[in-house]
Order: C-alpha cells, then sequence, then structure tokens
C-alpha cells in the first residue's frame, strides 16, 4: 500500500468515474484500474463496484477511504511542514453549527495569533458534515450542541467515528422572535401559543432525522416548518414573517443591539454544548486557544 494508491481512490472516490480520475490525475486509465486491483487484492476487499455511467464506492471501500483520507492528509502536512517549511503558513480550521459563541470565539482567537501570512478556516454547517469534517481531519475542531433527545446516540456515531466529545457547559430551551412579535411582550412562552407561526430550522441536507437537527425539541409536531441553511436569512425570515426559533438564549454581541430578543419557553429541553476533535488528538496551541475563548464567551 502507498500513499499514490490512497490518493488514486480518494480521486476516484470524488470524480465517480476511473476516467475522470484519471484524467485529473494525469495518469493513463488502465494503470489506474490496475493500481485500484492491486489495492483491493492486497486489502482483500472491494473499494469500487463499476456501474453503467462510472463507479460507486461500495460500503467496505467507504470506511477504508475515510482512513485513506486521513492518512494523505496527514502526509501532507507533514510534507508541507519539513519539505516546504520556508512557504507554509500557519494553518487552522473550525467546523461548527449555527452558534454565534463559536464565531466569536474564533474571531478572539485569530486576534490573538494575528500572524503576517495565515490559511484559517471557519465552516458553520450541517451536524453531518461538522463530524465529518473532523473525523477526516478537515478540521481540527468541531462545536456542537447536543439535546437530551440526541445525546446517547451521537455518544455512539462519535465512538463509531473515533471522535472524543468534551462537554462544556448546558443551557435551557429559549426562543428567538423579532421584538416587535405580537408575543413578544411575555415572559414566558408555550410552542402551543406559536402553533400559527412558522419555526425555523437549520438544514440537515441528506440526513433528515430528528437526531440530526441542532435545535431543542426536535420531535416536536411542529404546524409550520421553514429549514434555512445560515443564520442571517433565518433572522430575515422571523423579522418578516413573526417567525421564531428554539435556541439557548445566546444571541452574542451581533445580535444583542438587533431586533432579535430571546423569551424563556415554557417546554425544556436541556441543550449541552461542546466540542468534537480526533480521539487522542494533540491539539495545537491555536485549538487549545480557541477552546479557551470558547470558555470565555460563554455567557
Amino acid at each position: 500500500m502507498t500513499i499514490l494508491q490512497l490518493k488514486y481512490i480518494i480521486a476516484i472516490d470524488e470524480e465517480c468515474s476511473m476516467r475522470r480520475a484519471a484524467d485529473r490525475l494525469y495518469v493513463s486509465q488502465p494503470g489506474l484500474s490496475s493500481a485500484v486491483r492491486d489495492l483491493e487484492n492486497e486489502l482483500g476487499i472491494q473499494i469500487f463496484e463499476r456501474v453503467h455511467n462510472g463507479v460507486v464506492t461500495t460500503a467496505a471501500g467507504a470506511s477504508f477511504i475515510a482512513y485513506a483520507r486521513s492518512a494523505v492528509e496527514q502526509f501532507e502536512k507533514v510534507e508541507e511542514k519539513y519539505l516546504n517549511s520556508k512557504n507554509q503558513k500557519p494553518t487552522f480550521s473550525v467546523s461548527m453549527q449555527h452558534y454565534t459563541i463559536a464565531v466569536n470565539a474564533f474571531i478572539d482567537t485569530v486576534k490573538e495569533y494575528d500572524f503576517e501570512e495565515y490559511q484559517f478556516n471557519i465552516r458553520e454547517t450541517q451536524t453531518s458534515e461538522v463530524i465529518e469534517d473532523v473525523k477526516t481531519l478537515k478540521s481540527e475542531i468541531g462545536v456542537i450542541a447536543l439535546s437530551d433527545f440526541n445525546k446517547n446516540t451521537f455518544k455512539k456515531i462519535f465512538a463509531d467515528a473515533s471522535l472524543e466529545f468534551h462537554e462544556l457547559f448546558m443551557r435551557n430551551t429559549y426562543l428567538y422572535i423579532s421584538k416587535h412579535h405580537p408575543l413578544a411582550d411575555k415572559e414566558i412562552i408555550s410552542l402551543d401559543e406559536l402553533e400559527d407561526y412558522p419555526c425555523m430550522v437549520f438544514d440537515q441536507g441528506d440526513n433528515t432525522s430528528f437526531y440530526y437537527r441542532e435545535e431543542a425539541l426536535a420531535t416536536y409536531d411542529y404546524k409550520k416548518i421553514i429549514s434555512t441553511n445560515e443564520r442571517a436569512t433565518s433572522i430575515e425570515l422571523m423579522l418578516g414573517l413573526n417567525g421564531y426559533a428554539v435556541g439557548a438564549a445566546m444571541l452574542g454581541d451581533s445580535l444583542n443591539g438587533s431586533e432579535i430578543k430571546a423569551i424563556k419557553l415554557k417546554e425544556e429541553e436541556n441543550l449541552t454544548f461542546g466540542y468534537i476533535v480526533r480521539k487522542g488528538a494533540n491539539l495545537s496551541e491555536m485549538a487549545q486557544t480557541f477552546i479557551d475563548k470558547l470558555s470565555e464567551n460563554i455567557r
């Protein structure tokens, strides 16, 4: 098994085609097919299955490619650090669900490490992608919240992906609504009172299971739901449609002065906030600083 073979199968998996992968890698298609066969024989598994319009990755192949991707990324980091060290820029990547405190922690971390050159990445994305990014080392840290409903399920998902979840704090349920909402003057609101208004939830792509929802009370039978994929859109919809979102009353400085307010929700479910990392990972100095900043941003 070689790094080159691993790069080959990653390219094929991404292109879903031997021909396109061969073109991308500047190798012949017969040579690429031969390299894949040799690797499959060595491993004793079938990585790809041919179909009429290309190839599909088998279940065994997908599992192996996840490890291959991790190995290649680690190899490239070693190359970059020791072979191209003169041109290396400091790097740091974080993936997160849609929470302002994580963005603020990232901002504080970047300010503390304001190098002349750097390559930092922040991905505010779906729950499954946060997990996948950390699993495949695309990000060093993933910020995530677990509800009472899905906590045990995700602990198993983390264990299967060789990830560790580190709890930071716990919050109960609140509503985000416009300051001009008809119910905005109430001190506590029930979901029954909100049944005529749309509830904003974050789109989870193909993972439509309740378990992947980042909001609390995911199993409640909401009459009206609007899915969005970013916080700014969700806020605009709340303002324009008298909609609401279920959260944990962590608006952050960027929203405290806006037209959105938090009100206690009668129905209760805890959200446990924390971060995930690869099991046994040695975190970088920037990653540890980011974790410290997360704790500092808790209000």
